[in-house]
């Protein structure tokens, strides 16, 4: 019978948005609870949590164990040793906000999401497939990838100053490829109408580009004439080149039979 063991990972943002959920140790299967601090850009560099429900969850061999100092001090952590002004930094961030403000920031940052989502709906060309509930992210591909895919879109963006990740979908939906955009603290409702309008510069420019099976098709009949060309011009230049041997090496001949006096 396997372990009842479970982590729980990067939920606690989601209680500042649904706090009625049941995540946490309340639900008895729940072992320990691990938490990725660094999203959203609300925690400093390497912060990260995990605590477990009872000491005896937390397996012997996953601990260190260091008497450096004179005495025995067991760790979690890889790196024993370094500077706590991030964990001070973030106790006061913790402090200063609380649940309410954080929850929030949470809030405003699902706010400019639909600012987001309902933009990029009004240009028509696109579909949504994030849901509208959970993490505040918006994740869209084209509805009509055939002329320009959304991997054109991402590229073209890096030209206004957005990096726009494009990807396909695991097994069995490689066929979907998806643009994503996490919602963060300092993504205002400025700058979603902003990139929303980035975004519509972009589709333009597609628009009057040749589509990328055309292109491919001429790159390809490119392609094949200039391999003719330079098998051409290969040949043609192999006989020449021996002509001018042979002219050289004769005349090379010929001006040493004047020297030595040899008819």
């Amino acid at each position: 019978m396997a372990p009842q063991f479970m982590f729980l990972i990067e939920a606690l943002r989601k209680t500042f948005l649904y706090p009625e959920l049941e995540w946490d140790f309340r639900l008895p299967l729940v072992k320990s609870i691990n938490v990725s601090g660094h999203k959203y850009g609300l925690v400093y560099a390497g912060i990260g949590w995990v605590i477990w429900r009872n000491k005896e969850d937390l397996p012997e061999e996953l601990i260190f164990h260091i008497n450096y100092l004179g005495a025995d001090q067991p760790t979690f952590t890889l790196n024993f040793s370094k500077g706590s002004s991030q964990v001070i930094a973030q106790y006061y961030q913790l402090i200063r906000l609380g649940f309410e403000g954080y929850r929030n920031i949470m809030e405003n940052c699902r706010e400019n999401m639909i600012v987001l989502r309902e933009g990029l709906e009004k240009t028509g060309r696109f579909k949504i497939v994030s849901k509208d509930e959970g993490v505040p992210l918006v994740a869209f591909s084209l509805k009509d990838n055939h002329c320009h895919d959304e991997f054109e879109i991402s590229d073209l963006l890096r030209r206004y100053g957005w990096i726009v990740p494009a990807y396909t979908m695991p097994a069995d939906a490689q066929h979907v490829t998806v643009l994503r955009v996490v919602i963060r603290e300092d993504f205002s409702h400025t700058l979603a109408e902003r990139l929303v309008n980035d975004i519509q510069k972009v589709l333009h420019e597609l628009d009057r580009l040749p589509s990328k099976l055309s292109s491919n098709s001429t790159i390809e009949t490119q392609e094949v004439e200039n391999n003719e060309k330079s098998t051409v011009t290969t040949k043609k230049s192999a006989l020449e080149t021996q002509r001018e041997i042979t002219t050289i090496w004769r005349k090379f001949v010929m001006d040493k039979k004047k020297i030595t006096g040899v008819c």
